[in-house]
């Protein structure tokens, strides 16, 4: 009963969210479809990758001649966050079959991770089965709004004659937005940026190696300053 009621519960507080991931979903098929990726290949990128940054980041960099392993590279430097991520979920996927922890870890977004926490924060029982729920109507979401963004591209025989092709930057950035957390990201954001136009405008490299490096970089930064953060707060205490 416990796991019908917060699957329930899980799919109607996601919902705001999902709309959002909608607005990008369909600038991503508008995207795909540039790289020639038909329907059906968009669905099942979205049901198998289900990673819509680095999707939209993998997509961008083929559309652009960088080639797949600049893609990938791309994708995968993007998605680095997850790992933190799920090991923040150490104890609810603890103890439960592979089958559950493969699925958690495929289905950990953005916004059911942050939902599950910021219910936790104020005192909500919620569990596994809630961030299952969220996830999987997100990536319902989303691929819905890929694939037809993918057939709206096709009905549009040119995309940048209407401006449409400014929707993949839009999302972006409304992507973006929806990962600064305050004050304490923008150093780490700085240097990312920094280091990412600097080697692209000086060094011999490909832009995407650049964006990774740039990437790779201010995780780093900001890991380096989080660590100094709990040292300080420890000493802080035990002063």
């Amino acid at each position: 009963m416990r796991k019908t009621s917060e699957y329930y519960t899980g799919v109607m507080d996601i919902t705001p969210l999902a709309m959002g991931v909608a607005v990008y979903g369909v600038a991503f098929g508008l995207l795909a479809a540039q790289a020639q990726m038909s329907s059906l290949q968009t669905a099942m990128m979205g049901l198998f990758v289900f990673a819509g940054g680095s999707q939209i980041v993998a997509t961008e960099r083929l559309v652009a001649d960088a080639g797949a392993i600049a893609a990938i590279t791309a994708g995968v430097a993007l998605n680095l966050r997850m790992l933190l991520m799920t090991a923040a979920l150490r104890d609810d996927l603890k103890g439960r079959p592979l089958w559950q922890i493969l699925l958690g870890a495929h289905y950990t977004t953005d916004e059911n991770w942050a939902l599950l926490h910021a219910k936790r924060a104020k005192g909500v029982d919620v569990g596994y089965w809630y961030f299952i729920s969220g996830g999987a109507f997100i990536m319902l979401i989303w691929i819905i709004s890929t694939v037809a963004g993918v057939s709206f591209a096709s009905l549009v025989p040119e995309p940048k004659s209407i401006g449409v092709d400014f929707a993949f930057t839009a999302a972006f950035i409304a992507i973006l937005c929806s990962l600064w957390r305050g004050k304490e990201d923008l150093f780490p954001w700085i240097i990312s940026i920094s280091t990412a136009v600097l080697l692209a405008s000086l060094a011999p490299i490909e832009t995407s190696w650049a964006l990774v490096i740039g990437g790779v970089v201010g995780a780093l930064s900001a890991g380096v300053l989080s660590g100094k953060s709990r040292d300080y707060d420890l000493e802080s205490v035990g002063g």
